[in-house]
């Protein structure tokens, strides 16, 4: 089991880059076979997958949201980051990292963005 703690500003302009760092502890990102994903919850909607990288920094997205997403490493600080562009106010959500032996065996405890002028 590791333990996963998201970071990043709680609240972001339309048109700019979200930007949330998942930092991990327990384990390292690099482990073989390990996955690490991005997850989000609007307000009154379901879970919706991101995208996630793997232990070797193979990246895939969500095809709704590949054209803005990004997700990133840095093997160093054993960190993860998600970066969202041109944002609007339906990206308003509550964000969770997560990952480990699958990407959704353990949970960071979530942060929420709010996208607003």
């Amino acid at each position: 089991q590791v333990q996963l703690q998201e970071s990043g500003p709680g609240l972001v302009k339309p048109s700019q880059t979200l930007s949330l760092t998942c930092t991990v502890s327990g384990g390292s990102i690099t482990t073989n076979g390990y996955w690490w994903s991005w997850i989000r919850q609007p307000p009154g909607k379901g879970l919706q997958y991101m995208g996630v990288i793997s232990s070797s920094g193979a990246t895939a997205y969500s095809s709704s949201l590949k054209s803005r997403t990004s997700i990133s490493r840095d093997t160093s600080k054993n960190q993860f980051t998600l970066q969202l562009s041109s944002v609007t106010p339906e990206d308003t959500a509550l964000y969770y990292c997560a990952g480990g032996r699958d990407m959704y065996a353990d949970w960071g405890q979530g942060t929420q963005v709010t996208v607003s002028s």
